[in-house]
């Protein structure tokens, strides 16, 4: 697929899917369009698999760099209430700054539980296509002039869109959804470039968990499988 049309993809499919998870309290569809039936009790918000997928013979797994995109209109709220001009290099750098943390965390965490990870695609390899979207950032930290100290319970949110697929045939196997905001002190603290880290550290470090764990999970039902 490329690099334009990804993204065209991720970008519609990341929108239907967040209005679903809208209304998925109220109204939560049992299958989507492509066929994928919903998941019950799982430790996103919002799951859909292939009914009877066995991700379990999966023993190498492909990860993307994740496509990232603003929340609408945070550039210019930024400008608005932070007094501080944050142009489109600062959002690019904090995009790439982000990208690489997740790599860093997806990839200890999946290697650290076992998976290997690697370049090409093969029988036994799950490509992982994952985009952090409506990506919030209370107060970025750069080095524009102007820019004064923000203080703020929390340092922002992100929601994480997933796609799994298998490598080989690129069949839709899963897609997931989930939100989440930084813990909140309860005070107002500084927040800059290091508490932002951190907090995406956090956010992203349970994910990697979730998905970990729910590897493993499938590895142990799969037949064959210890």
């Amino acid at each position: 697929m490329k690099c334009s049309a990804r993204v065209h993809f991720l970008l519609i499919a990341a929108l239907v899917v967040t209005s679903r998870l809208c209304i998925a309290q109220q109204e939560r569809a049992e299958f989507t369009i492509e066929g994928l039936q919903l998941v019950e009790d799982s430790n996103l918000a919002l799951v859909y698999a292939q009914p009877g997928i066995d991700l379990g013979r999966y023993d190498r797994i492909l990860l993307d760099e994740p496509y990232i995109a603003f929340k609408k209109n945070w550039q210019r709220n930024q400008k608005r209430f932070h007094d501080g001009w944050i142009t489109t290099d600062d959002m690019t750098k904090i995009k790439m700054e982000l990208s690489s943390l997740f790599m860093d965390v997806f990839s200890q965490t999946l290697e650290e539980g076992g998976y290997e990870l690697v370049l090409d695609t093969g029988e036994d390899v799950l490509l992982i296509r994952p985009a952090i979207i409506n990506l919030d950032v209370v107060a970025p930290d750069t080095n524009s002039p102007g820019i004064k100290r923000t203080y703020s319970e929390t340092a922002g949110e992100m929601t994480l869109y997933m796609e799994l697929y298998d490598s080989v045939s690129g069949e839709l196997l899963a897609k997931a959804l989930d939100r989440k905001e930084d813990r909140r002190t309860g005070y107002f603290e500084w927040q800059n470039r290091v508490t932002n880290r951190a907090a995406a550290n956090r956010i992203l470090r349970v994910w990697a968990k979730v998905l970990k764990e729910g590897l493993d999970d499938a590895r142990g039902a799969s037949p064959g499988k210890p």
